[in-house]
């Protein structure tokens, strides 16, 4: 089966056309800026797939696994916006343009959220009152599930032994306790707004805070959306979510950035040490999404901090690695691996799964 795997993010478009052994054909990425139409000259001269799948953030609590569209699903998509509203009006756009240009080849949906599915309530649970919503989701999920399958794989190791935690640091950052291949806990939560520190986003915030700032900070809901989703995270401390930018400028002497990526450090270590205790323990750190892997100092410095959990990297490697491989110290108890981020394999493998599974009847 020939694929095409869509994955629409905030601002850009990116298409890869995978063969039956998951090599890639043709790949294609184009920018989409928020507000402009979907950029179907990227689909031109593309061959023709048997079956596309698409990226989407968010599939509620009743769409937990890899499904085909078709019009009731793509209500209940849209129904959605509202929790997700950088990107799944851009999945929903994406998944009608594809449509009209590709005809009537077979498209499924597959969710970030789904992996999430099996967090236990005590891990899924917020304590609110019943007739607000309660549910955690957690987001990123096709990151967490391939990085933590192909760790497993990198260290020879069966998947259903290992507690790993993977680490998805991009613009957007997440991280999952991955206990037997199941998601048993994750950063985020009804929105991607919580969590660890990222480019634009804040991670968790004393909600009390927030109150506050509405009650008396002269602040209204329209600006704090915005400043929560745009104006927070490293660039409200520094002026930049460019990781690379905030490390040339720390190597500088910048004292801001020094202080941003020291907030960001420590966030990401109080939560890597809480995922491991969601596990009774780590047996994997994984770092994984573009600063996971092209940032050799952060994941020096949050590993620097997780010692008492058995992490230690060994310079050499974490300076070297430029694809899949194990940084860790040989002498270490718990392996660190880095893991190029592949969504597109693991949208693939849900869509032969759920291929298969149609054609079984």
């Amino acid at each position: 089966m020939r694929l095409l795997v869509v994955n629409a993010g905030s601002s850009s478009l990116k298409l890869r056309l995978l063969d039956a052994a998951d090599r890639t054909i043709a790949e294609r990425a184009a920018e989409w800026p928020r507000g402009a139409p979907f950029p179907a000259a990227a689909l031109d001269e593309l061959p023709a797939p048997d079956a596309v799948g698409h990226r989407v953030v968010h599939g509620g609590e009743e769409l937990r696994a890899a499904t085909w569209i078709d019009d009731a699903v793509r209500r209940r998509l849209h129904e959605l916006s509202a929790l997700a509203p950088l990107h799944q009006p851009r999945a929903l756009a994406a998944i009608d343009a594809v449509s009209r240009q590709l005809g009537g080849i077979p498209a499924a949906a597959c969710f970030d959220t789904a992996f999430h599915a099996t967090l236990p309530a005590a891990a899924a649970t917020y304590a609110l009152p019943k007739e607000w919503p309660r549910r955690r989701f957690g987001f990123h999920g096709l990151s967490h599930a391939y990085a933590s399958r192909r760790a497993a794989q990198l260290l020879g190791r069966e998947l259903g032994d290992l507690r790993i935690v993977t680490c998805h640091l991009g613009a957007g950052a997440s991280l999952a306790a991955v206990h037997g291949g199941r998601s048993v806990d994750t950063t985020m939560g009804f929105t991607p707004v919580d969590g660890i520190v990222m480019a634009t986003r804040p991670g968790s915030v004393d909600p009390g805070l927030l109150v506050w700032l509405l009650e008396r900070g002269g602040v209204d809901v329209a600006e704090l959306a915005d400043a929560l989703e745009h104006r927070s995270g490293l660039t409200a401390l520094a002026g930049t979510g460019d990781m690379r930018a905030l490390l040339a400028r720390e190597s500088a002497g910048d004292p801001e950035a020094r202080s941003a990526l020291a907030v960001y450090v420590h966030r990401l270590r109080g939560g890597v040490a809480a995922m491991a205790a969601a596990m009774d323990g780590l047996g994997v750190l994984v770092f994984t999404g573009g600063v996971g892997e092209h940032a050799p100092e952060v994941r020096a410095a949050a590993a620097e901090g997780l010692r008492f959990l058995g992490v230690s990297l060994d310079a050499d490697r974490n300076a070297e690695v430029r694809a899949d491989g194990e940084i860790g110290a040989h002498h270490a108890p718990v392996p660190t691996v880095v893991v190029t981020a592949r969504e597109d394999l693991e949208i693939a493998r849900q869509v032969r799964v759920l291929a298969q599974r149609s054609s079984d009847g």
